[in-house]
């Protein structure tokens, strides 16, 4: 009888080992399948970003040899390396999560928002390696494509110190900046130059961690000026504070004063990691070539140079960081936009906008179209809030090359588009989705191109989508603003980046205008259509009718006109003032509202853009 209890003993402290040695940090636990021995496959996932690791998962589901190549070494990119963690979601009106699937699935697996960075990094090694027909090549790099006239068929790239082929049947471009379809030849945009801004570049971040921070002082600051801003409706009502995640202190962000004027703090995004730090979004970056490596490492070392100066100031200004200390900052940075392919169809700010649904969706979104700081405008702008909208495969597929999607960021949005479509768990769905169409394509021996022209194509790639967890539902959201009689003259202004509508897409159309709305409207209109020669245009403080006819005539002619009339009918000649909005300029004296205005600045611009 004692020896079986001995025996037992022993057994039980054998498991115990067994049980401890597993126990290692989460990152070790798994081993990426990074060893192969072909160089060819039936799908090449370049990029592991997050939606990398989405497109290379459900490609491997539905039955590919997969190829995952990135230039780092770790997955999951802005995530894990730019510890970017505060995610923005996207919901439908009912609260409906519109990025279901392989994003859910991600997101259930780190717990949500806010989620802690050696979590995430583990989850995204764990559905990678639960994949068997995935291998994944870390430090990578791209070197080139290898076409056959417009068709990809490989890759040359530098592995370690070598330089190696891979080919595949198709490609997935998942590169934050669309390397492989820029070097393949496919054409794009860069920034905003799709609206005659090319320097017109949202400011990059260093997302900081900070030690020490009092969460219980946080979380009741942040939720009692949410209150507090709900009972007075100002801006606070827009700060809050959960478990793990807080959002506020603009007015304490924006009023600090930076020793590198390339450099602005903004309100703070903050993330509680289970350590207790806290990880920071709030530091925007300008000056920042993100398509040169030289350029984002000078970035990464100012900002570290000016978080000596921020720390002391969030110490003294910010309630709950009086004893906050630097633990050290993410290893890159979070770039918000470089490229913009051109695909088979450019997502823009009105289909986000009017709520528009396609048939050939793959995903929906409903993020604000956040257009974060530049260099010019330091302080951002909310372009509008759709409900939803959905984003068609023919947005994944780019023009001039064959055998190639295009995922993520880059993928073919306008400029303004893109400040929604951005986000990462929209483009997660859209590498779940590519991942699908790709074992679509090769099953059928159909090109992308061919498919996003076969309705049953379509139809198959969307019900296999739906059966793996994807959200696809139709749907029809009227935009109450469509019946504005100068909704037109708002479009056109809006998709120049001129005119903003905030969360709410309120224009206040009934408003009067001042003087800094009409001189805005009116001088960066003209740069748009290139008369830098007229100089800076100025309007009286209280502006009239014939303040503004004066003002767009000189626009028109660089004559200064003084017969109201007369300017009147030249502008009527040239279809500037036109029969909806006549009625609206025929008194002088008159105070203008603002919907006039908008229609004819936006029909100057008709003009002049022909």
């Amino acid at each position: 009888m004692k020896s079986k209890k001995v025996i037992l003993l022993v057994m039980i402290v054998l498991m115990i080992n067994l049980i401890g040695c597993s126990s290692v940090p989460e990152k070790e636990i798994v081993n990426l399948p990074q060893k192969s021995t072909t160089n060819k496959y039936d799908l090449i996932v370049l990029g592991g970003e997050p939606e990398g690791i989405a497109a290379a998962v459900s490609a491997a589901r539905n039955g590919l040899s997969v190829l995952l190549i990135e230039d780092d070494e770790a997955l999951g990119g802005l995530m894990t390396l730019g510890k970017l963690n505060f995610l923005d979601m996207n919901h439908a009106k009912d609260g409906t999560l519109l990025t279901q699937g392989i994003f859910e699935e991600f997101y259930d697996k780190v717990g949500g928002n806010a989620f802690d960075i050696e979590k995430a990094k583990s989850v995204f090694n764990e559905m990678i390696s639960h994949e068997k027909s995935i291998v994944v090549k870390l430090n990578t790099s791209l070197v080139e494509p290898i076409k056959q006239e417009n068709k990809l068929v490989g890759i040359k790239v530098k592995e370690n110190e070598d330089i190696n082929e891979y080919f595949a049947k198709r490609f997935i471009d998942a590169t934050t900046d669309a390397d492989l379809a820029a070097s393949s030849g496919v054409p794009y945009t860069f920034a905003g130059e799709d609206i005659g801004e090319k320097d017109r570049m949202m400011g990059v971040t260093l997302v900081f961690e900070l030690e020490d921070v009092s969460w219980s002082k946080v979380f009741s600051y942040l939720n009692y000026s949410r209150v507090m801003g709900k009972i007075y409706k100002d801006e606070r009502q827009h700060v809050g504070a959960k478990l793990n995640s807080a959002w506020g202190y603009t007015e304490e962000g924006y009023s600090y004063e930076p020793r590198d004027p390339l450099m602005r703090l903004r309100g703070f995004n903050i993330a509680k990691q289970e350590n207790g730090n806290v990880l920071i979004n709030a530091l925007v970056i300008f000056g920042v070539d993100v398509l040169d490596e030289k350029s984002k490492e000078n970035g990464i070392e100012r900002a570290k140079e000016e978080l000596k100066y921020i720390l002391p100031y969030v110490q003294e200004n910010f309630v709950g960081f009086k004893k906050a200390k630097l633990v050290g900052t993410a290893e890159e940075l979070y770039v918000r936009e470089s490229r913009h392919i051109i695909g088979e169809y450019v997502l823009n700010i009105d289909d986000v906008l009017e709520n528009r649904d396609k048939e050939d969706r793959i995903t929906l979104g409903s993020y604000p179209v956040d257009v974060q700081p530049t260099v010019n405008q330091r302080w951002g702008t909310v372009v509008g809030n759709p409900e939803q909208y959905s984003i068609p495969f023919r947005s994944l597929v780019p023009l001039n090359v064959e055998n190639l999607l295009v995922v993520g960021r880059s993928a073919s949005y306008s400029s303004l588009a893109a400040g929604s479509a951005r986000v990462i768990p929209v483009g997660m769905c859209e590498g779940q989705a590519a991942g699908v169409a790709s074992a679509y394509s090769i099953k059928h021996d159909l090109s992308f191109r061919k498919m996003t022209k076969s309705q049953n194509a379509i139809t198959e790639i969307q019900n296999k989508l739906k059966e793996q967890g994807a959200y696809l539902e139709p749907f029809s959201i009227e935009n109450p603003l469509t019946k504005h009689w100068a909704y037109e003259g708002v479009k056109t202004l809006r998709s120049l980046g001129l005119l903003d509508g905030g969360y709410l897409n309120e224009y206040n159309l009934e408003g009067s205008v001042d003087k800094w709305f009409i001189e805005n409207l009116l001088n960066n209109m003209m740069k748009k259509v290139e008369l830098k020669e007229h100089g800076t245009i100025e309007i009286p403080l209280e502006p009239t009718t014939k303040d503004i006819i004066e003002a767009v005539y000189f626009a028109l002619t660089k004559e200064k006109g003084s017969n109201f009339e007369e300017m009147k009918n030249i502008l009527k000649e040239k279809d500037i003032i036109t029969d909806d909005i006549s009625s609206y300029f025929a008194e002088e004296s008159k105070k203008p509202q603002r919907a006039e205005v908008i229609v004819l600045v936006s029909n100057f611009y008709k003009l002049k853009s022909k």
